[in-house]
């Protein structure tokens, strides 16, 4: 068996290639020699050796392989019954004849059947007109693309599936659409996106190249498209990086300059009662150059420097920081705490993530229209071991697209309703 199984590959595939008269009489003489074997176990190699000569091929090649296939399969399997042809009578020859006929032709139907079973479960959907535009084949996937039973679909024409009852409309849309693109315009690779944000890439073999009939694949690519983007969004925050590094390198000695005349100044201010302001803008602008420092520095983030901080404090800092702000967007910024609380946490991140909070939160009241005043409100309280700290106001608030971009770099817009929260 397996001598046999060494000669039938090549031999196939040889006829499958270059399709010539001598790679068919090969079929014969292979034939000829299948003894003891019986006719299923000849079935088996053959499905066995298709099954590796399509295993790295696009659909529509396959479908032409296994037609090309069934032609060698009949040539051997006639030589295969005739291969100890003894002499009888007519009548004997033509019963025979008969017989071996059909007995090649249920072979026939049995190979066809399951390579029909590979198509069906192919992940593409696949769909075969024949040149008078009517609907031969369509596999389960393209069926569960269009969503309408496979068997009320074979033998329709375009104008019917259109015309389809359970057809939606969606789905009509972009057929019709894909009419003008594949065959009004003769289009062999067109990409779409479907009602179910699905992207699909159809691919259409013309009767050219397939014996007058025309064969359509549909491939869903969503997953490589979700791939691709990422690695474009990559290469945009790559660049971004080169250049906010760029930037930041200049922005340090600006800050230099402003921390020494702080520092000068620092005596009128202490006059006028105001040292605090002093001191917080010595700390906030050598926070920034933290900041900057671990950005130009590290590759990745730095572990938490964390230190002991009461909770009030830390808000009291933060409201000074943006009152100013607060006051020309016409919002107030309310602090409230329940009772003293002391954190462990990296002063620095926590500091920044509540800037940004409160600055999104003075963003969405700003964009509100009319005389009622924003507010804000910053609580903080325990809850077991933890501290909770919210961020509340009464802006306008993101829409869905928003939302779908809220962790996107630089990214500042809000969230949908007012009155919401934030943890």
């Amino acid at each position: 068996m397996q001598a046999i199984r060494k000669r039938y590959f090549p031999t196939l595939a040889e006829y499958i290639r270059s399709g010539s008269e001598a790679s068919l009489y090969e079929a014969t003489e292979l034939g000829k020699l299948l003894d003891d074997i019986h006719p299923e176990e000849i079935i088996a190699i053959h499905e066995e050796c298709m099954h590796t000569l399509v295993s790295n091929v696009e659909s529509e090649e396959a479908l032409q392989l296994y037609n090309r296939s069934f032609i060698f399969l009949i040539e051997l399997m006639v030589a295969y019954r005739f291969r100890n042809y003894p002499e009888k009578s007519t009548e004997q020859k033509y019963t025979e004849m008969r017989e071996m006929l059909f007995q090649s032709h249920r072979s026939f139907v049995m190979v066809k059947n399951k390579y029909e079973n590979v198509l069906q479960h192919m992940d593409s959907g696949i769909a075969l007109f024949d040149g008078d535009g009517i609907l031969s084949f369509i596999n389960l996937q393209m069926a569960k693309l269009l969503d309408i039973p496979r068997k009320t679909l074979v033998g329709c024409t375009i104008r019917e599936i259109l015309l389809h009852p359970q057809l939606k409309r969606g789905t009509k849309r972009m057929i019709l659409r894909l009419y003008k693109e594949m065959f009004l315009r003769r289009s062999r690779y067109y990409e779409l996106q479907d009602a179910c944000d699905r992207h699909l890439l159809v691919t259409v073999t013309y009767g050219d190249q397939l014996d007058g009939d025309y064969l359509i694949s549909v491939k869903d690519v969503t997953e490589y498209k979700q791939i691709e983007q990422t690695a474009y969004q990559n290469d945009k925050l790559a660049m971004l990086g080169k250049i906010a590094a760029a930037i930041a390198h200049e922005i340090r000695n600006p800050l230099t300059s402003i921390r020494g005349f702080i520092q000068l100044l620092r005596p009128h201010l202490q006059q006028l009662g105001k040292e605090e302001y002093a001191r917080i803008i010595v700390a906030e602008i050598d926070r920034a150059n933290d900041i900057i420092y671990e950005f130009l520095n590290s590759s990745k983030p730095s572990a938490p420097m964390k230190q002991e901080i009461q909770v009030d404090a830390l808000l009291k800092e933060v409201t000074l920081l943006t009152e100013s702000e607060a006051l020309m967007k016409n919002c107030d910024i309310h602090v409230e705490t329940y009772d003293q609380m002391k954190v462990s946490i990296d002063v620095k991140q926590v500091k920044q993530v509540l800037l940004n909070l409160l600055r999104n939160a003075m963003d969405a009241i700003e964009d509100v229209k009319g005389e009622r005043r924003g507010r804000i409100d910053l609580s903080a309280r325990s809850e077991g071991r933890y501290v909770e700290i919210k961020v509340r106001d009464n802006g306008k608030g993101m829409d869905r697209a928003t939302m779908n971009r809220l962790f996107d770099p630089f990214l500042r817009r809000r969230r949908p309703g007012p009155d919401s929260d934030y943890p």
